[in-house]
């Protein structure tokens, strides 16, 4: 997709030329921009200038959009048509007003809009209040001090750092990076990652066509796919690459099939209407008075509507939302709720759905598959040294190893670098040294460390790798993976002497260490919602990045078909 071409007021050259082209240090003094960040007061009278780091969405709902939207359903219309003519016939025509059939369709009326305006007025005001809790967070250095902070606070000159994982909060020009690769594709198309630079590698403002010659320049919207880095911010909001984008996307949610049929037999009672009616009155306007007949084909409209149907559908999908509710669920549109019955099929994730997501270190084993403190020694530096995306894993290794009294060996280490994590190598490195003595420790996914280990270190002893050994260390991750545990593996390298720039090369003819095993046990809860679904007649599929036979087993402590329900 060109982007250009639906931005063409949005020149790239114009608006980020300047920025692109300059070196670092005289693009930080140009700007009067600081690598230490900004001060919070600082930070304050920027946000007051310039406003939220946050595009406009869609203009929020008054009561009164509610009422309207809940009046005017397909059916509601047809009966407001049938009361204005049954006013001008039973009560303009006639000599004696006759109300009764008006007050009968206007309480119909009134009830279907009042159940559903009430329910959906409730419901998204209570959404709107639960959105404005939860609040997407950025790393920025804050007064000289590393903080989180909302993204909406987010200002011109912050200096954001950036891991594997983490979102783009505005438009960045980067000022330090490491290995830095950068999804684009929500703003490309393009599914390959882009790698990113402090100083870009063209020649001049010129050569600039579209953002992917950008290459010091992180757009808002886009995120880390390996490496870290530094960056300041140059755009938020609405100025941003991603802002005017959005200013130009206009979309709207698909209709559900129940809508669908809900239209549909309103237009073929219509049909019917125009048809039957003009039929009915010419038939009898030759036998009777015009008023007679009128009246007669009045009240054939009458009877082919089904008038109690917009109650009947209004209280029903309000009873749906109501017993939802008791069950901590918000139903914004009560349509949805006949949506949510048809199902058939339910797609769920593993980790945090099915399991706790309260990853606990299990076990940590040597290559012979014996418990062994020195692999939870090395995987507990390169979590605690780690700055890239530190996860439950890594909170799972720095907890089990402080409860064996290993806190008190950090102030002997120093971190020297970081090979950051990525998600085509799956592995992340640090350095660190001890006095003299400097290491390279890795950890990562089985397959992915096996293939850069020649060595292993059992007792202290180091041999040569043999296939014999790599079965074997597949065999004992495979038992503990049927067992529910998942698995990640160990390695280091001493020989680093004279490396002083680290990078993806260096982790090669590495010491495997040993491998440690989590355990994500499945929720209590889980089993029996499964139970009941497939009661239901409801499949569910698990879509899980994970394992297969961790996966297998969480679904068969839960009673899921592991063998057709998990796709990875």
């Amino acid at each position: 997709m060109n982007t250009n071409s639906k931005l063409e007021e949005f020149n790239l050259e114009e608006k980020y030329g300047l920025e692109t082209i300059l070196p670092c240090d005289e693009f930080l003094s140009k700007m009067n921009f600081l690598k230490s960040g900004l001060t919070t007061d600082y930070a304050k009278s920027s946000l007051h200038k310039n406003g939220p780091n946050e595009l406009k969405s869609a203009k929020e709902k008054k009561w009164y959009n509610y009422f309207f939207d809940s009046l005017f359903t397909p059916f509601n219309i047809i009966l407001l048509g049938i009361m204005l003519v049954l006013f001008y016939t039973d009560v303009i025509l006639q000599e004696q007003a006759n109300y009764s059939n008006i007050i009968v369709i206007l309480v119909l009326v009134s009830a279907s809009t009042l159940l559903e305006f009430s329910q959906e007025y409730r419901s998204n005001k209570a959404a709107s209040k639960l959105k404005s809790l939860v609040a997407t967070t950025t790393t920025v250095i804050r007064d000289n001090v590393t903080a989180k902070i909302p993204v909406k606070d987010v200002t011109l000159g912050d200096v954001i750092i950036l891991s594997a994982g983490d979102l783009i909060p505005a438009d960045l020009r980067i000022i330090e990076a490491k290995d830095l690769y950068v999804s684009q594709s929500s703003l490309t198309g393009e599914s390959d990652a882009v790698k990113k630079l402090v100083n870009t590698e063209l020649k001049s403002i010129k050569d600039i066509e579209n953002i992917t010659d950008l290459d010091n320049i992180c757009f808002m919207g886009t995120n880390v796919i390996s490496g870290s880095a530094k960056g300041i911010v140059i755009k938020t909001a609405k100025d941003t690459y991603f802002g005017k984008i959005a200013k130009n996307i206009t979309t709207g949610k698909p209709k559900t099939a129940f809508q669908k049929g809900l239209e549909n037999v309103s237009k073929l009672l219509v049909r019917f209407m125009l048809v039957m009616i003009p039929i009915t009155f010419l038939i009898n306007v030759w036998k009777h008075d015009v008023l007679i007949a009128f009246t007669f084909s009045v009240a054939i409209a009458i009877g082919i509507t089904p008038l109690l149907l917009p109650v009947i559908l209004s209280s029903t999908l309000a009873k749906g939302a109501i017993r939802m509710s008791k069950k901590k669920t918000i139903v914004k549109k009560l349509d949805s709720i006949q949506s949510f019955g048809a199902m058939n099929i339910l797609c769920t994730d593993k980790t945090g759905t099915l399991t706790e997501d309260k990853i606990v270190l299990e076990k940590y084993l040597d290559v012979k598959g014996n418990e062994s403190y020195g692999v939870l020694k090395h995987a507990f530096l390169n979590a605690y040294f780690q700055t890239g995306l530190k996860g439950n894993i890594d909170e799972a290794i720095i907890k089990r190893a402080l409860e064996n009294d290993m806190g008190n060996m950090l102030e002997n280490y120093k971190k020297i670098d970081e090979i950051p994590f990525d998600f085509s190598r799956r592995r992340l490195s640090v350095v660190v040294s001890k006095g003299e003595k400097t290491q390279l420790i890795t950890k990562g996914a089985v397959e992915e460390i096996l293939s850069i280990c020649t060595m292993i270190n059992l007792d202290g002893e180091v041999s040569k790798i043999t296939n014999e050994i790599k079965d074997n260390i597949r065999s004992i991750t495979k038992n503990m993976n049927k067992d529910g545990l998942r698995v990640i593996a160990v390695c280091q390298k001493n020989d680093i002497a004279g490396i002083t720039d680290f990078g993806v090369k260096d982790e090669a003819k590495m010491v495997l260490m040993g491998f440690i095993g989590f355990l994500d046990p499945p929720k209590e809860s889980a089993k029996e919602a499964i139970d009941r679904l497939n009661n239901k007649g409801v499949r569910v599929i698990v879509l899980t990045g994970d394992n297969a036979e961790v996966t297998r087993c969480i679904c068969e402590k839960v009673n899921i078909n592991s063998r057709k329900n998990c796709f990875r």
